[in-house]
């Protein structure tokens, strides 16, 4: 089943053995209230790090069962971030996610040479998926928040991620737009020649389980009429389930002109660890929250 609606995560999950959650520093009502959501609807089970004094009142003001998941005491921040990555580390958790945790601090336990989530020579990435009213399927994109201006080898490895993720949403095939600012492969321009180099290596199988073409302007990867009128023949333009963005800037832009102008839903995770993390703002909705929860649960080895 290939997944068009963020809603529909659940259901498949509910098929699937569940995975568990360790959540950082989860003394707030949103990080608590998304995480009892997702043990209701039957998509993990969980274990909250963090002041458990806090956690307590916390689910008792919300009126949530605090029985419902594993408490571990942590009397500071950075001290929860150390132990819930310890716990991913010793098996005993399958899923990352951020509190009220600083996302500095969050990053560094993950990072942590000898203690973290980072395999040897791997390259963390965040993806995001986009539920846009105006669009006929989820958008699966990157990297809005991570990497700030990706090189060749880092674009590479996003697109696998991207590629990846597709295929736990169940799109067998996934059709992948690099974005620039022009569909013509101008030397001069860096996201032009990058795009080109991708898309050539996906014809020639160094790259597997998509069909990926670009550069293509962000108007062909979602827009079948421009595509027309600018006599572009790809199977991807009008159609892309994946856009990779040349960097951060473009990238943010055009996921925060879905959330706040389009009315978009989305669900976030951070991959290239040993365990998808979910590094949603302490700002952001229940809902959001728990989308993020679900995509992590879905990618979770």
């Amino acid at each position: 089943m290939s997944i068009t609606k963020l809603d529909q995560m659940f259901e498949v999950l509910k098929n699937k053995n569940k995975k568990i959650l360790v959540a950082a520093w989860a003394n707030d009502s949103h990080t608590i209230g998304a995480i009892s959501k997702a043990i209701d609807i039957g998509i993990i089970d969980a274990i909250i790090v963090g002041d458990e004094t806090i956690i307590k009142e916390t689910c008792k003001n919300e009126n949530i069962d605090a029985h419902k998941f594993k408490i571990v005491q942590a009397n500071t921040d950075m001290q929860a971030a150390n132990k819930a990555v310890e716990l991913i580390n010793t098996g005993q958790g399958d899923i990352l996610m951020k509190g009220l945790v600083s996302s500095d601090k969050y990053m560094r336990a993950i990072l942590d040479k000898e203690k973290g989530l980072l395999p040897p020579k791997a390259i963390l990435s965040h993806v995001t998926v986009i539920e846009n009213p105006n669009y006929h399927k989820l958008i699966i994109c990157g990297d809005v928040a991570v990497i700030p201006s990706p090189d060749l080898k880092q674009k590479i490895a996003i697109t696998n991620y991207l590629i990846n993720t597709a295929h736990a949403l169940g799109i067998e095939k996934p059709k992948l737009a690099i974005i620039a600012a022009s569909e013509q492969v101008l030397y001069k321009m860096q996201a032009c020649v990058d795009a080109a180099i991708i898309s050539k290596m996906a014809d020639r199988g160094q790259i597997k389980g998509a069909i990926i073409d670009g550069p293509f302007g962000l108007d062909l990867a979602v827009d079948k009429e421009s595509a027309r009128i600018k006599k572009i023949n790809s199977p991807v333009a009008g159609d892309a389930d994946c856009i990779l963005f040349h960097n951060i800037e473009a990238a943010n832009v055009f996921y925060k002109t879905n959330t706040k102008l389009a009315g978009a839903e989305l669900g976030a995770i951070v991959t290239g660890a040993k365990a998808p993390a979910i590094l949603s703002s302490r700002g952001d909705s229940i809902k959001t929250k728990l989308y993020s929860i679900a995509l992590g649960a879905l990618t979770a080895k």
